[in-house]
């Protein structure tokens, strides 16, 4: 029927209504598939993170319904805040991957540790000294990979190696303890039943993240991060943005050793190595919360209590130590498919 309208009263036609109403549900349907796209793009892994709590609450409530679960899920992984929030650093400027961090985070921890025990320093006057060394070690990634050129992974790969025989060295291969006991509560200082460093991890994931959104500085981070030729057309000091991406992430690096260093009363250097695993899994399964495709301070720092609650909870129902290798392993490949495909609908 080519006339829409009736000649009596010019209203649309019967056939017109239907058009109309198909179209308004077409455009209805339209707006609740983007509402659940948007939803579980941003927030699946918490809905996933809520359901591994009540499955482990109703198969082992003994055990994982527990103030000590509690603890170890929020309370024990500050070393993995401090070494995502290193990574976060240069990844968001573009530079995959840091390959350093891990060796740099236990570089710190052994340093304040030798230090102090082995010669006598002061335990603050060697806690500062751990941080201006992995500060230089930042500085040296960032010119070496910035101004001379030299791919990212291989400056990074050769540099972590070498801080973590440097590390073996200093401590003559044996883990060193006896850190006083007064320097520990800047990690053991309890509040509300978690340790200070629960809260001072929280903090700077959290200033990350306002730094990141409502700072000209985080804005240029991420604009480097996304293209470096229009950055610098735009203004943008890309070389600094890149080089001061590496200092800041060594200084975060050896924060978080040092104050990893205290709640232990010492450090064993070879141990750096196993945060390699859960630390890129939890900063790469951060782009499949909140902010679907884009690393984000926040979703890592749930990521990260999200893959504690898993480990945590396989270990209560009887897994072995494997079980951790196997999971961290399993979401990194996840988080990485799921990060690629984000990152293309986004773009």
């Amino acid at each position: 029927m080519t006339n829409t309208r009736t000649p009596e009263t010019g209203t649309p036609a019967p056939d017109t209504y239907t058009g109309l109403v198909l179209q308004e549900h077409r455009t209805a349907g339209e707006r609740v598939r983007h509402a659940l796209g948007w939803t579980s793009a941003r927030f699946s892994v918490i809905g996933v993170w809520i359901l591994f709590v009540i499955l482990y609450a109703v198969l082992v409530p003994d055990t994982f319904l527990t103030s000590g679960a509690f603890r170890t899920i929020f309370g024990s992984q500050q070393s993995l805040v401090f070494l995502t929030a290193s990574l976060l650093c240069t990844i968001i400027v573009g530079e995959f991957v840091d390959m350093s961090v891990a060796s740099n985070f236990g570089l710190a921890a052994t340093l304040v540790t030798v230090l102090n025990v082995n010669h006598g320093v002061n335990v603050w006057a060697a806690a500062v000294i751990a941080v201006v060394a992995t500060t230089v070690v930042g500085i040296i990634n960032g010119l070496l990979i910035v101004k001379v050129g030299v791919n990212t992974i291989v400056v990074t790969l050769g540099m972590g190696t070498f801080l973590l025989g440097i590390g073996l060295w200093l401590s003559n291969l044996m883990p060193i303890s006896g850190l006083p006991s007064s320097f520990s509560q800047i990690a053991l200082f309890e509040i509300l039943g978690l340790p200070l460093s629960f809260y001072l991890g929280l903090i700077l994931m959290l200033g990350f993240a306002y730094v990141l959104a409502f700072t000209p500085l985080g804005r240029n981070m991420r604009f480097v991060g996304e293209n470096r030729e229009v950055s610098r057309l735009a203004g943008v000091r890309v070389t600094r943005v890149r080089i001061g991406a590496f200092v800041f992430a060594g200084v975060i690096a050896g924060v978080g050793g040092v104050i990893a260093a205290a709640g232990t009363g010492g450090f064993d250097p070879a141990s750096s190595q196993a945060y390699l695993l859960p630390m890129f899994a939890a900063t790469f399964l951060g782009t499949a919360v909140l902010f679907p495709g884009r690393f984000n301070p926040i979703g890592t720092l749930i990521a990260i209590y999200f893959l504690a609650t898993g480990v945590l909870g396989l270990q209560l129902l009887g897994a072995t130590s494997w079980v951790s290798s196997v999971f961290y392993g399993g979401v990194l490949v996840i988080a990485v498919t799921l990060s690629t495909i984000l990152n293309k609908k986004s773009r």
